[in-house]
């Protein structure tokens, strides 16, 4: 007979920062990053990242243009209403798995054994893609931004793409400086953006509102269609049909309510990450449907004449419409609310992609040179600047391409969504050992139903977001988001089947296992008893 071991005491949590780190630690990870953001601050990331101001503004031109005024007003209702679905399946996700790898780490747990490798290593290229995209879409449109409200007092100012990537390039190393040393200063910019997203943002669409000379009637918001996608001409709804032109035209939207995932990536720096990280996901998502309604109504019943506002001289719809209402001086005023907003978005934006990329790393998804922290300012400064190399390279394509914008926004949204959409798949699929795992956000008995729904719907934008939005397609007109995200796909089955399944583990495969049997790892032996209970010993 064997001496027992004498039995492990374990003191209770008696903190959330405890009872957090305990969690971090059943998925064989130390607490690494600075657990010092709250729901509130969660939810302000996320926020910021979404930031209806930056996605409306930016592609209010594209709207015009792919499908007008009544596709731009009644496809945001139904965007949001599928968007919420998808936020409230990922939602129950992180709640069982607050991580900063996010999808990735989502799909290595909730897939079986022989699949988790796999699962992680395809969900994680698609999510860093997305993220570089979307870092790229903001960035970079706030490098458009700028030159064209100079053009507002210097009209002879002509903006080439080399002048427009060098200021793109200059706005991304601002995000990584203080991305890189300033992670207290980013709690207090956050706050700010906060403010600037919600009052500031309030504020604006009232002053347009009520500065307005004349407003455009209800029939023009939400039933007017405009197809402006002919490059000479003759457009797709002549060439395909009107629907062609109105799913196209829902990436305004689409792309807009994209970059909710920031509040899981940073659930690391969050106390009670298992409630704070869902309710900031959902609510994030909320409250820019709702702000988005607002920012879009406020844009198109101000609108003074239309024709006109497509065609501005300023080659920018929004600040048209300012300059039509506020004059000169009182359209800069308030265009510089909104770049703020943009900085600030682009900003946080890169605070979680890098946090993705850390964790990526971390399970040596990409080199594990770039799971490293700073000891000093407690941030991944390797995954900072390699955000911050990748975007910039993302745009380059802009340089020779007249809708290479178009298609960065197109490659953020497919990337994502495509992300979202594989671990709320596979935790359709394999339901009873999610069930396991379930957090304190649990939909109980609508997790399924509404988890169906969220996949069908992201099926479908992949399709849709891919397909030309210019007629003729040509050389400088094709969507080369198609070409991106296809090179993702097969770099990533690829590599997989030559070399990657040779190494890449994903997460531990006793964590794995542990999450899927419901079992706390951290506890001496529970694993091997809750085995032996599965095998029937």
């Amino acid at each position: 007979m064997g001496v027992e071991e004498p039995a492990v005491e374990r003191r209770p949590s008696n903190s959330d920062e405890e009872r957090d780190e305990n969690r971090l630690a059943q998925f064989g990870y130390k607490q690494e990053l600075k657990r010092d953001w709250g729901l509130a601050h969660n939810f302000g990331v996320s926020f910021s990242i979404i930031s209806v101001i930056t996605g409306l503004t930016t592609l209010f031109q594209y709207g015009l243009l792919t499908g007008g005024p009544g596709v731009m007003s009644v496809g945001w209702i139904v965007v949001s209403f599928f968007t919420i679905l998808v936020a409230i399946a990922m939602a129950e996700i992180v709640s069982a798995i607050p991580t900063s790898g996010g999808p990735y780490f989502w799909s290595a747990m909730l897939a079986p054994p022989r699949l988790s490798p796999f699962a992680a290593w395809l969900t994680g290229w698609y999510n860093l893609l997305g993220q570089v995209a979307v870092t790229t879409g903001i960035s970079f449109g706030l490098a458009t931004l700028i030159p064209t409200a100079i053009t507002v007092k210097n009209p002879n100012f002509a903006p080439t793409p080399a002048v427009t990537i060098g200021i793109y390039a200059a706005i991304l190393v601002s995000h990584a400086v203080v991305n890189s040393f300033g992670v207290r200063t980013l709690r207090y910019l956050n706050n700010i953006s906060i403010l600037l997203h919600s009052v500031g943002v309030t504020a604006l669409c009232i002053a347009i509102l009520a500065k307005a000379p004349t407003h455009q009637p209800a029939s023009f918001v939400f039933s007017t269609f405009s197809d402006g996608t002919g490059v000479d001409g003759e457009g797709w709804s002549i060439r395909a049909s009107p629907v062609y032109v109105a799913v196209c035209g829902s990436l305004m939207a689409q792309f807009t309510l994209t970059g909710f995932d920031s509040a899981a990536h940073l659930s690391e720096e969050t106390k009670n990450a298992s409630w704070s990280a869902p309710i900031g996901v959902v609510s994030s998502v909320g409250f820019s449907a709702l702000f988005g309604f607002l920012v879009l109504m406020a844009y198109l019943f101000s609108i003074q004449d239309f024709n006109a506002t497509v065609n501005s001289p300023y080659k920018q719809p929004v600040l048209q419409i300012l300059v039509d209402i506020a004059g000169e001086d009182g359209a800069l005023v308030m265009f510089s609310l909104i770049m703020i907003c943009v900085w600030h978005c682009g900003l946080f934006s890169m605070t979680s992609n890098s946090r993705m990329m850390f964790a990526f790393a971390r399970d040596r998804g990409i080199h594990p040179f770039f799971h490293k922290v700073d000891k000093r300012f407690r941030s991944p400064i390797r995954a900072v600047w390699l955000a911050a190399f990748l975007s910039f390279i993302l745009a380059l394509p802009s340089l020779g391409s007249s809708v290479a914008y178009t298609a960065a926004t197109s490659i953020a949204t497919i990337g994502l969504y495509i992300s979202y959409g594989l671990p709320i798949m596979i935790g359709l699929i394999y339901h009873e050992s999610f069930t396991a795992m379930k957090g304190p956000f649990n939909l109980g008995i609508f997790s399924r139903p509404i988890a169906a729904v969220a996949c069908v719907y992201i099926m479908f934008i992949t399709v849709v977001f891919c397909l030309p939005t210019a007629n003729p397609v040509t050389s400088e007109t094709v969507n080369y988001a198609v070409v991106a995200v296809g090179i993702i796909g097969i770099f990533t089955i690829g590599s997989w089947v030559v070399w990657a399944h040779r190494w890449f583990v994903g997460p531990a495969k006793e964590v794995a296992e542990a999450m899927r049997l419901g079992v706390d790892i951290t506890e001496p032996g529970a694993l091997e008893e809750r085995e032996k209970v599965e095998k029937g010993e």
